[in-house]
């Protein structure tokens, strides 16, 4: 119960319902906020318990002063959990884990379980390991649930174990996508209660839901664990950067290129934990789906979240998706009475400013490594050719990146490298530098937006008609965020066409985007290594990081699913495929992609008779159910989970091995060794990989030693529910640059411990220093911890014994997740960094100053000594909340203690 300090509770009907709301127009100065902020008001109001929630964080919110630095500490309660396989099945690991804690200190078990409605949609394990046939995806799914069943076993389990906690079956679609279509509520209804649906999720695309009104945002699984269990979310009342949209999208223009040009702006102008909400007059121009896929791209512009507010397309999109009469009537009542409705005319109070016009936003991609770096489409094919050569080339600047490309030696004519190829077939065809051997239509981006998912089956159509195809070396894959887009695929006439060209259904899931493209063709995989080819992938996805896609590729661009179309037909980045030919049709006259490229109204004809409420009703009616195989895997029963100790997918982790009711003081760090240096812009893919596990590294001769063979090692990110694998997989990325292990490339690290400090795998090396006792620290550059939120990047690096991390800047999950950990992160003076202070990384460091926040404050700054060199280092726990974390050791470690002292 509120302790309703402002008179804010009151009641609003709608049509024969009563609901419970707290108004906001009780607190002073309410009207003049954000619509997020709105959000987080109304929050603080009905959680107000006087102890972590009081009065005056009320009236500090209603105060807010836009032109501010974040100060004001504030516990926002989300109103539910979503969560994504990956980081889902760590997650119930560890619920699972801390039951069994809570009964060795005295408890009840039945204390852990979610106090909210938790969700997850398992979508990041299928594989596409057979494309371009009829039968693609049913194979698909009968490999994915061989390899992972034990981990599905484990999940059905928790379904049945736990209260509030809800399982969509694989095959279903991605998380995000499942969230928009139907777990999203907008308003939520709980206990005669309304208010606005808030989430967290783990995986950092949950700002999908931001499109529709939904204030969310990714968060490690630790913190989402956290979550479920009741405790509020520690944060400083943030800086909102308000962003205009004026006028309306020019023909030939996709939501794709529209979210590429945010994300390049955003980036320039620097939001790493502000809000961005988006208002004006072009807001009401700009359809649900492509708000959606805006708000996806959140973490790619750095932005905490990105946040459209309610209005009439809100409303339009709830009832396209099936959302019933009273829910619509409500979402619309409870919004216009709060004043969260949208008024396209109003200029609200923001931090910062932000415009710009839709109709300048030109046809773009992004690459070849980083999703803000926006290529223009008619610049891509002379972008790629300069870009190309960091990566058939040795660069004398590639010591001062983490990642640079391959060191393979200059060839002599330039960028080019004709290599033949035979087919299976007995066929033969020749690839270059620049081939594209990975077409992917996949993420939760745009696979679910109609108009690029129609635009690219109509492409593909005007395509086939003019008889081109897609080049024989490319993998091409279709990957559907919903079987909604099946349905409307099917009703369109449309299938034939995309499956003419190769885009056959691989799965409903992530796919090529979390790293799940599966291999290459052994022919084509053959001639890329064997001539050390630069091949390129062009996908629909947010995620382009080096390493990620496929180990056989070096360049990575994102695309608009009918611009992935025009890349399989072309077959290869430097072709110009905005003035080049893509092939000729059956008179042998070229073809363009002006000749193929579907006119808006075509596309909207087509939309508005191919999509109908019926499709997501049909497809969401038994959601939770799941099919045959789901509904015959057979599970334990039992509140505490019954390990297997032959599991190589799910162990119990030594998280509270040995805790006490009570922490141990913080401590001073001395006599500590350098793991890694690394350059700028790491991220936690390069931390804690999720894709393939490489032959010879240390997670794969673990698994090989519990006889796993290599076919079936499967993926990290599958693997994630075993720390085992895990802290073997940390820092293990195949284009992991340590520098202080020159001339290597992955989990690399030099080991001190050892006479003349030879290289070792990092893995190894962290083994030794543990056994010596020798505490370790990490060196980074600007951006550390960027991209995903993988909570075990902060979980691998706490298990190998990292007690600190300093870095120039820090992504927000990331920074949040190390303390999760008990792992230190520390920032470089000012204009600071390892290079410029001489360190070398085979310092030994000491860290004091640490134990003043054991008297219950924040020191500012920590004293670093590195060799002969001195620094402060400011100390990046931002919040009092994260404090008390790193005092208890961790997260969990504080939650299971609060838990026990109730």
């Amino acid at each position: 119960m509120s302790a309703n300090s402002f008179d804010a509770r009151s009641s609003l009907q709608v049509g024969d319902e009563s609901y419970e709301i707290f108004t906001l127009d009780k607190v002073e100065g309410s009207e003049r906020l954000p619509y997020s902020l709105k959000v987080l008001l109304e929050n603080l109001l009905r959680t107000e318990d006087g102890a972590n929630i009081t009065a005056d964080h009320i009236r500090a919110l209603g105060n807010w002063d836009a032109t501010a630095q974040p100060s004001q500490e504030i516990q926002f309660t989300p109103a539910r959990v979503i969560m994504q396989d990956f980081t889902g099945v760590p997650c119930v690991v560890d619920l699972a884990t801390m039951r069994e804690a809570v009964k060795e200190l005295g408890g009840d078990p039945a204390k852990i379980n979610p106090l909210a409605p938790a969700e997850l949609v398992i979508d990041h394990s299928v594989i596409a390991d057979k494309f371009g046939t009829k039968d693609s995806f049913t194979q698909n799914v009968e490999i994915e649930y061989g390899r992972n069943r034990e981990r599905y076993q484990f999940l059905r389990w928790g379904q049945t174990a736990f209260d509030e906690f809800k399982v969509v079956p694989p095959g279903t679609g991605i998380v995000h996508q499942v969230n928009i279509e139907h777990l999203a509520r907008t308003v939520m209804v709980r206990g005669g209660q309304a208010y606005p649906d808030t989430c967290v999720g783990t995986d950092s695309h949950t700002t999908m839901v931001n499109g529709l009104g939904v204030l969310g945002w990714g968060v490690g699984g630790i913190e989402a664990e956290a979550a479920m269990l009741g405790q509020p979310v520690s944060m400083l009342i943030p800086r909102v950067v308000g962003f205009k949209l004026n006028g309306a999208l020019p023909a030939g223009a996709t939501a794709t290129d529209l979210v590429l040009t945010i994300t390049e702006m955003l980036r320039k102008h620097g939001v790493v934990g502000k809000f961005v909400e988006f208002y004006g007059e072009g807001v009401t121009s700009v359809p649900l789906a492509n708000r959606a896929t805006i708000g996806n791209m959140s973490p790619e512009f750095g932005s905490t979240c990105a946040i459209f507010p309610i209005d009439a397309e809100t409303i339009n999109y709830l009832k396209l998706t099936g959302r019933s009469e009273q829910q619509l009537a409500l979402v619309e009542a409870y919004a216009k009475a709060q004043g969260l409705w949208h008024d396209p005319s109003a200029e609200p109070v923001y931090s910062e400013y932000i415009e710009l016009d839709l109709a300048t936003v030109v046809p773009s991609i992004a690459g070849p490594k980083r999703p803000q770096d926006r290529v223009v489409l008619a610049e891509a094919a002379e972008r790629f050719r300069h870009a190309v050569r960091d990566y058939i080339a040795e660069d004398d600047e590639s010591g001062k990146e983490s990642f640079p490309a391959s060191d393979a030696p200059a060839v002599s004519n330039g960028i080019h490298k004709p290599t033949l190829v035979t087919a299976p077939d007995g066929s033969t065809y020749e690839i270059d530098n620049g081939a594209v051997v990975i077409a992917s239509i996949t993420s939760c981006t745009n696979t679910s937006n109609p108009s690029v998912m129609l635009g690219a089956a109509l492409l593909a159509k005007k395509a086939v008609e003019r008889g081109l195809r897609a080049k024989p070396w490319v993998k091409t894959t279709l990957a559907p965020g919903s079987k909604v887009v099946m349905d409307y695929y099917e009703k369109a006439g449309l299938i034939p066409y995309m499956e003419k060209l190769g885009f056959n259904l691989v799965g409903y899931g992530c796919v090529t985007c979390i790293g799940n493209s599966g291999p290459l063709p052994d022919e084509v995989s053959a001639a890329v290594n064997e001539h050390d080819l630069a091949a390129v992938s062009v996908l629909s996805g947010n995620r382009n990081f080096e390493g990620r896609i496929n180990p056989d590729v070096k360049m990575n661009y994102l695309a608009s699913p009918p611009l992935v179309v025009a890349y399989a037909i072309a077959g290869n980045m430097n072709v110009d495929i905005t003035r080049d030919a893509l092939g000729t049709d059956a008179d042998g006259k070229p073809v363009y992609l002006a000749d193929i490229w579907p006119t808006e109204q075509e596309i909207a004809e087509v939309v508005a008779s191919s999509i109908d409420q019926d499709m997501f009703t049909k497809d969401y009616a038994d959601v939770f159910a799941g099919d045959q195989r789901w509904q015959s895997l057979p599970i334990p029963t039992g509140d505490t989970f019954e390990w297997d100790a032959e599991s190589t997918y799910v162990r119990k982790p030594p998280y509270f091995e040995g805790m006490a009711h009570e922490p141990s003081p913080v401590t001073d760090i001395t006599g500590a060794r350098v793991l890694a240096k690394l350059g700028d812009s790491v991220t936690t893919d390069h931390i804690s990989p999720a894709g393939n596990i490489k032959a010879g590294t240390p997670a794969a001769q673990y698994l090989t030693e519990h006889g796993v063979e290599k076919r079936d090692f499967n993926s990290y990110g599958s693997r994630r529910g075993n720390h085992e694998v895990m802290i073997r997989g940390t820092f293990a990325n195949i284009r992991l640059r340590n520098q202080i292990a020159p001339g290597t490339e992955g989990g690399y690290t030099r080991d001190f411990t050892q006479d003349g400090a030879p290289v070792a795998f990092i893995y190894d090396a962290a083994q030794n220093y543990q056994a010596a006792g020798v505490p370790l620290v990490i060196l980074a550059g600007k951006e550390y911890g960027s991209g995903s939120s993988r909570d075990w990047a902060a979980k691998g690096t706490a298990l190998l014994g990292v007690k600190a991390v300093v870095a120039e800047s820090y992504e927000r999950i990331h920074r949040s997740n190390l303390i999760g950990m008990g792992v230190l992160p520390l920032q470089f003076p000012e204009g600071a960094s390892a290079d410029s202070l001489g360190l070398t990384g085979e310092e030994t460091f000491s860290v004091t100053g640490v134990t003043a926040l054991n008297d219950g404050g924040i020191p500012a700054t920590v004293k670093v000594k590195a060799g002969d060199v001195e620094f402060d280092a400011k100390v990046r726990i931002d919040t009092p909340g994260e404090a008390d974390y790193y005092r208890n050791g961790g997260i969990l470690q504080y939650v299971l203690r609060s838990l026990i002292a109730k």
